[in-house]
C-alpha cells in the first residue's frame, strides 16, 4: 500500500451529518463564525469531545462578559501567533471583524505594542496572553501587577481562560494541519500575509 509522506488533509474532516447527536453544536458555530470549522469535523469522530469544546468556547465568547468579544478574539489572535498556528491566526482575525473590531485595528494587531489603535489596558493584556501562550509560561508577578491597574480579577480570568482554550485549538489544529476554510483564508491573504502570515500545511 502506497503511503503518502504529505497527506492533505492528514486526517479528512467528515461530513457534517456524519453525526446526527452534534447538530445543536455545529449549529453554535455556524451561528459564531458563519460556517462548522474543519477542526470540528475531524473532532466530531469524538462526538463528546466536540459538544466539550461547544460549551466550552461559547462560554468564553458570550456576549454578557466583561470583557468585550471581539476584544477577545484579539486575544486569542496573538496567542496563537506565539504558539505558530496559522490556523487559528486567521480565524481569530476573522471572527474580531465579525464582531466588530475596525479592521485598521486587526491589521496593526501585529505591532499592538506601538499602535495607537491599542490602549494602554488593550496592551498589557496582550503581552500578558503572549506570556501565557508561551512554553515554559511567560507570565510574572509584574505582569499581574500591570493587569490590575487596567483590569478586575473577572476579567484577568476570561482573558487567561481564552489563552488556556486556544492551547487545546492551537495544538489540535497544527497537529491536524487542519485544512483552512475559504472565509479564514480570505481574511488572512487580506489582512495577515502582508506581515508574514501564511496558510502553509493548511491548504496544502
Amino acid at each position: 500500500m502506497e503511503i503518502k509522506t504529505k497527506p492533505s488533509p492528514r486526517i479528512e474532516p467528515l461530513p457534517a451529518d456524519h453525526s446526527p447527536d452534534l447538530k445543536d453544536a455545529f449549529a453554535a458555530y455556524t451561528k459564531s463564525l458563519g460556517f462548522i470549522p474543519n477542526s470540528m469535523l475531524i473532532l466530531q469522530r469524538k462526538p463528546k469531545i466536540v459538544k466539550a469544546m461547544a460549551q466550552l468556547t461559547a462560554s468564553i465568547w458570550e456576549p454578557d462578559g466583561e470583557v468585550d468579544r471581539a476584544f477577545k478574539r484579539l486575544v486569542a489572535h496573538v496567542v496563537s501567533r506565539a504558539a505558530g498556528c496559522q490556523y487559528c491566526m486567521a480565524h481569530t482575525a476573522g471572527g474580531a471583524l465579525l464582531f466588530g473590531i475596525d479592521p485598521k485595528k486587526v491589521e496593526a494587531i501585529w505591532d499592538f505594542r506601538t499602535s495607537p489603535l491599542y490602549s494602554e489596558g488593550e496592551k498589557v493584556a496582550l503581552d500578558f496572553a503572549i506570556a501565557a501562550a508561551s512554553q515554559p509560561n511567560g507570565v510574572t508577578d509584574e505582569m499581574f501587577v500591570e493587569m490590575r491597574k487596567h483590569w478586575g480579577e473577572t476579567q484577568i480570568v476570561e482573558i487567561a481562560a481564552v489563552a488556556a482554550v486556544f492551547g487545546f485549538l492551537n495544538r489540535w489544529n497544527d497537529t491536524m494541519a487542519t485544512p483552512l476554510e475559504e472565509e479564514p483564508l480570505h481574511v488572512g491573504a487580506k489582512f495577515l500575509a502582508g506581515h508574514g502570515w501564511k496558510a502553509g500545511k493548511h491548504r496544502r
